[in-house]
């Protein structure tokens, strides 16, 4: 690749603005631009998580998330240090409160060795002196899990690649693009753009986006808005560090649970349901464009037939702070109705394929002169130094 070479990166939250870091390490003389939608830097998934570094317990052994997430902990854990972003490595629990979680909580110690983690196995007493309000028959140390300000992460990456001289565009929405020599013009609502190399990064749109760029996705982006609440302050001490449930075989997510911030609040959740828009972080918020896609889409419909037991709940869940609670009360039995209040929502951008399977895994895939990352739902946070290193040697690849 040319020294002077142009490039662009679609998408202003944690993994594009990690790539163009990444592209301007490798390139120092390259021209990187990266364009995002919003008039701020992270809005929407980078922005309302709860700030976990995970350590890499859930993933399949050998998939990029497994792999991506172990290392990714590490480096950003260095870039924390490197940037003087506040962050600390607590460790989590994963409890069992019922005996019929004890078998799922052992093929998940193995998971997690398999690896390469040190997993402890705990009983309940032992527990109790890491977390001394829990209930737990039985319980998972994992000390490696850390929390971090991800805002603050993505902030730090603003000043380095204004420092390095990349161009930074808020408020340009990608329309479409057309070939141009061996490069694509980018059409945005801020002008037209010209690049060699595009990397595509847009989370919630990651699918429409690849259209709109004249890649036909693999799967298909449905929206999960999980709904968070978080202790009252005379509450957070019931919760010292990280409390998570087994994860339930039969459901594609890991349940509500209870995790300190680095300002030291405690969030609580979240549940999933299925969002109305992109970007419906609340019932009242319908997109009639995302609303048709999900419900014309058949993929969606075989994943709502496999799961319509466990969705029912996370909706009864959705309309009842006394069942949110219930479900935190298997946790840690002290937290009350009154000390759960509401907290900002996130939208998932789960990917699904036609057969109604989630994408498990990090999914990306390159056309031509653009690479698409179409599926980055947690770890993508933890793992974005590493997505990013990926991302970069696929675009050096002829």
């Amino acid at each position: 690749m040319g020294q002077a070479e142009r490039q662009i990166v679609i998408g202003g939250g944690i993994i594009g603005l990690a790539v163009a870091d990444r592209l301007l390490r490798d390139q120092p003389a390259a021209h990187v631009t990266v364009v995002e939608k919003e008039p701020a830097w992270a809005t929407h998934q980078t922005g309302r998580n709860s700030g976990v570094i995970h350590s890499g317990l859930y993933y399949a052994p050998g998939s990029k998330k497994a792999l991506m997430c172990r290392a990714g902990a590490a480096s950003m854990v260095a870039f924390a240090e490197q940037e003087g972003i506040p962050h600390e490595i607590c460790g989590k629990l994963v409890v069992a409160t019922d005996r019929a979680e004890l078998p799922g909580l052992a093929k998940l110690g193995d998971r997690g060795r398999a690896n390469g983690l040190t997993v402890t196995e705990l009983s309940g007493a032992q527990a109790r002196e890491y977390e001394p309000h829990v209930a737990a028959l039985a319980a998972l140390h994992v000390p490696s899990t850390g929390i971090i300000d991800y805002g603050e992460v993505c902030r730090a990456f603003v000043r380095r690649l204004e420092a390095a001289g990349a161009t930074l565009l808020l408020g340009a929405e990608v329309l479409g693009s057309t070939p141009s020599g061996a490069g694509s013009v980018l059409h945005t609502t801020r002008g037209d753009l010209t690049a060699e190399r595009v990397v595509a990064c847009a989370g919630l749109h990651a699918d429409e986006v690849a259209r709109r760029l004249g890649h036909e996705p693999s799967a298909r982006i449905i929206p999960f808005r999980g709904e968070y609440f978080e202790l009252v302050p005379e509450a957070t001490h019931l919760v010292r560090n990280l409390v998570y449930p087994v994860p339930d075989p039969s459901f594609p997510f890991l349940g509500v649970h209870l995790t300190r911030g680095i300002g030291g609040h405690v969030h609580a959740g979240p549940n999933a349901v299925l969002a109305f828009a992109r970007e419906g972080y609340d019932w009242r918020t319908v997109d009639g464009h995302d609303l048709r896609g999900t419900l014309g889409y058949p993929g969606f419909w075989r994943l709502a037939g496999r799961h319509y037991r466990e969705g029912a709940r996370e909706v009864a869940r959705s309309a009842s702070r006394h069942l949110f609670g219930a479900s935190l009360r298997r946790l840690v039995p002290a937290v009350r109705d009154e000390h759960l209040t509401p907290a900002p929502a996130g939208v998932r951008a789960q990917a699904v394929r036609r057969d109604g399977s989630l994408v498990d895994d990090f999914l990306i895939e390159r056309s031509g002169n653009v690479v698409h990352v179409l599926n980055a739902p947690s770890p993508a946070a933890t793992s974005a130094l590493e997505i990013a290193r990926h991302v970069a040697s696929l675009l050096a690849t002829p």
